[in-house]
């Protein structure tokens, strides 16, 4: 269930932080209403509590895994929402950024030794 929950709350986390830095561009750059701004604010807020919930103890391993995740759900927010067009450099630098969010999350929890 550890590996269903870690997964589950990156996509949670995902649609949060993406999606209210989405709001927020269209608040500024699109010119489309504050109130978007405001919502943004709000779901990017609900980002760091949705964060805080995955099992792992360590705030830097979190978030350092997290970031590979961000990478492939901004590509693919992008492509569904906005309708962009990877390249294949895309698809590519997005798999090698989840390869390393799942070593990061994955990897036995031992510290580097020197």
């Amino acid at each position: 269930m550890t590996t269903a929950r870690i997964v589950i709350l990156f996509a949670l986390a995902a649609i949060a932080e993406i999606g209210g830095a989405w709001l927020i561009w269209q608040a500024v750059r699109e010119n489309r209403g504050w109130w978007l701004a405001l919502l943004g604010i709000l779901a990017l807020g609900a980002y760091g509590f949705i964060a805080a919930l995955q099992p792992d103890a360590h705030f830097g391993r979190v978030l350092a895994a997290y970031g590979g995740v961000f990478v492939a759900g901004s590509l693919a927010w992008g492509i569904v929402v906005d309708g962009f067009r990877p390249t294949m450099w895309d698809y590519i630098g997005s798999a090698v950024a989840l390869l390393g969010a799942g070593i990061i999350m994955m990897a036995p929890s031992t510290p580097a030794t020197e």
